[in-house]
């Protein structure tokens, strides 16, 4: 273990970040690491427990608890307590196929099961592990690894988002000839387009995309299976074919005025902004998009906050961000112990960033939209929106959010952005292929497996299970790789 009382002795320490005001003149990352010794200290807290909760990724009252891919958390802490970096890099690799990804943008399962979080601050694990991967990068521990020998199959993964990439990497390490196809014009589809760059520079996707395309991985991008290229021509071309293409039909806001100009799916607009700083190598920032609006942004979660992110370093005059919840408890309530996720307010940093400018929180909680208001020339200026309050259904006993007559308003709003989640799978992609989908327009699967109701087809991340995490689309990657493999050769040693 770290040390027995470093719990004890030493408190919870994350890196330092930019203020707000600061952070908010560019769209690069503005975490500041810890120095390697006070990062060491952070590992001598983690007591080892008998049952490390944190590395269980298990579904507890329908939330996961600890860490999806099972990652070996106690041993890396304790490796980074002892300064073992390379060690601790190669433990941590035995289960994780991008640290670095998971290091920026996972909301750290592991941290809410750890059994410090029970009655106190939990072990810094989340920033252990990039300082971990970032050591190993530094150092040059992180090398292309290319198989010795290759199989003679083909594979082709449709999709370079966490769960195609992580399949990806694990089938060519195998010894699989396999091709990545993208319908955008770079690779890493959530990953590139779905997170903003101060959130996951896009340096940190394109260095791990050179090392796959080094390892043997070939990517195609623009090319939209489905449309540019027909499902039957791939299965013709390869032996096994790998869906990954998310959960990417977003959720509408189906309310009178919708056709006005100026509304935005969240992920279209966030993949807008970053293209324009990627193609300009940051030297064009869309300002135009909203400097000046009053920005309304639909949706409570993670999208939600980049957006309210996004658009403060666009010069908006003003964000508000509408959730249809209640606002969450400060604290965990009796029905939510531990070590199930804690149903819990966070402020994240979008949300900072805003009281930090605006000087209050951008989110107003039980409230929706109840009609869109167009100008003469059809572009969108106001929103009516209505309080909610919670009332159980009669027939079916479930608890609906309903209006509240009387709590009508009308609000500015010249830029509206819509993250109110996704509906699954895009049904061109599954129409080509022929798959049968589930009720939510998932792809059906096995049960516990990837295959797909058609044969050589296989599914796997968000198109499989809907929306979630890229830890969870990780796993599911490396998982269908396994599945995938084991069609090829009648056994796997993935």
């Amino acid at each position: 273990m770290g040390k027995p009382t470093g719990f004890l002795e030493y408190k919870r320490e994350n890196a330092k970040v930019l203020a707000p005001k600061v952070r908010i003149a560019d769209f690069h990352e503005f975490r500041l690491p810890l120095s390697r010794e006070k990062q060491r200290l952070q590992g001598a807290r983690c007591m080892a427990c008998g049952v490390p909760f944190c590395q269980s990724g298990t579904m507890i009252a329908g939330m996961t608890s600890g860490c999806p891919l099972h990652n070996l958390v106690p041993e890396t802490n304790d490796l980074v307590y002892t300064g073992n970096w390379k060690q601790a890099y190669l433990r941590l690799c035995k289960t994780h196929s991008f640290p670095e990804f998971t290091s920026r943008v996972c909301p750290a399962l592991c941290e809410a099961a750890c059994t410090c979080n029970l009655d106190g601050e939990p072990v810094a694990t989340k920033e252990n592990e990039r300082a971990i991967i970032e050591t190993a990068f530094a150092e040059g521990w992180v090398k292309p690894q290319k198989p010795k020998v290759r199989t003679g199959k083909t594979v082709a993964v449709i999709g370079s988002g966490p769960a195609g990439l992580a399949a990806a990497q694990e089938l060519n390490r195998r010894g699989h000839t396999v091709t990545v196809y993208e319908r955008n014009d770079r690779p890493g589809g959530l990953l590139r387009y779905g997170i903003p760059n101060m959130k996951l520079e896009k340096s940190v996707v394109d260095r791990r995309i050179r090392l796959m395309e080094e390892e043997g991985v070939e990517f195609k991008v623009k090319t939209d299976v489905g449309k540019d290229i027909k499902a039957e021509e791939l299965l013709k071309i390869y032996d096994r074919v790998l869906l990954t293409c998310g959960a990417s039909a977003p959720r509408d806001i189906k309310v009178p005025g919708r056709d006005a100009k100026g509304i935005w799916f969240a992920v279209d607009f966030l993949g807008t902004v970053t293209r324009s700083l990627l193609d300009s190598d940051f030297a064009k920032v869309p300002y135009e998009l909203a400097r000046g609006k009053n920005v309304l942004v639909i949706g409570g979660g993670d999208t939600g906050n980049d957006c309210v992110g996004t658009v403060i370093r666009l010069g908006a005059k003003s964000v508000k961000q509408l959730e249809m919840m209640p606002e969450p408890p400060v604290e965990r309530a009796e029905d939510n112990p531990w070590p199930q996720w804690p149903r819990v307010l966070k402020t994240d940093y979008g949300q900072e960033e805003a009281i930090a400018v605006f000087g209050k929180d951008p989110r107003v909680y039980q409230t929706t939209v109840t009609e869109f208001i167009a100008d003469k020339k059809g572009n969108i200026c106001k929103a009516k929106t209505v309080r909610l309050k919670r009332k159980r259904d009669e027939k079916t006993g479930r608890m609906l959010m309903v209006p509240v007559e009387g709590t009508e308003k009308v609000i500015p709003a010249e830029l509206v952005l819509i993250a109110a989640g996704f509906l699954g799978s895009q049904k061109y992609v599954t129409d080509a292929f022929q798959v049968a989908v589930n009720e939510r327009a998932n792809v059906d699967t096995a049960l516990d497996g990837y295959a797909t109701s058609v044969p050589r087809v296989f599914a796997a991340g968000d198109m499989r299970r809907g929306q979630s995490l890229v830890v969870w689309a990780i796993r599911e990657g490396r998982e269908a790789a396994r599945a995938v493999d084991e069609s090829l050769m009648g056994y796997t040693n993935l």
